[in-house]
């Protein structure tokens, strides 16, 4: 991770975290849903938004695609912008959470040094990994966005699962397949992961 720049202080402000969260009536957790394309990690992010904001959390979805839209659209999809790319999203969960928000993140974030060093970015005690372990085969039979194909083509240089690897969580603390698993039961085991705060 790069160093702080030189002349540049952290200010700390007058309202701690905890007042934060008391205000909320919860504790900020990120969770980080991580997966190949079309696992369906976007699907349960919002689908876990939906059922918290509806039991009276307040949380936010942090999508892969939808931050490539705005604060990443700068980056590709080489190993360095990808490592950036979560760099990036850790430090905005790390934020949030401190306001006492609940994160879900849906990134592919393929790579398990990435991974660790968004966990300690966010803080372990934030910070929650999901495996969405659909498999590749029913991930790109489903290919909603036609991904896989244009990779098999070789159109798509760098894609996870053909050409560029995919590294599978060494000790998640829960794992889901979308293929064997419904969303509305997939929500109920991350809304208890989220309960053992």
């Amino acid at each position: 991770m790069a160093e702080n720049p030189p002349n540049v202080v952290f200010h700390a402000g007058y309202v701690s975290r905890e007042e934060r969260e008391s205000l909320l009536g919860q504790n900020g957790v990120t969770m980080w849903l991580t997966g190949l394309s079309a696992a369906g990690k976007s699907t349960l992010a919002f689908a876990l938004e939906r059922a918290l904001v509806t039991e009276g959390h307040a949380c936010y979805v942090l999508d892969g695609d939808n931050v490539r839209h705005g604060l990443n659209k700068n980056l590709s999809f080489s190993a360095e912008d990808r490592t950036e790319n979560i760099r990036r999203v850790a430090e905005v969960a790390r934020l949030m959470n401190d306001a006492g928000l609940m994160v879900i993140t849906a990134f592919i974030s393929p790579f398990i040094a990435d991974r660790q060093m968004a966990r300690q970015i966010i803080g372990s005690n934030q910070f929650r990994e999901i495996f969405v372990s659909t498999p590749l085969a029913v991930c790109e039979f489903r290919d909603p966005k036609g991904m896989y194909s244009k990779a098999r083509a070789g159109q798509l240089q760098e894609f996870t699962g053909i050409s560029s690897p995919y590294e599978n969580p060494e000790h998640p603390d829960l794992t889901l397949d979308t293929a064997q698993t419904r969303v509305e039961d997939a929500v109920v085991q991350l809304t208890q992961l989220i309960r053992q705060e």
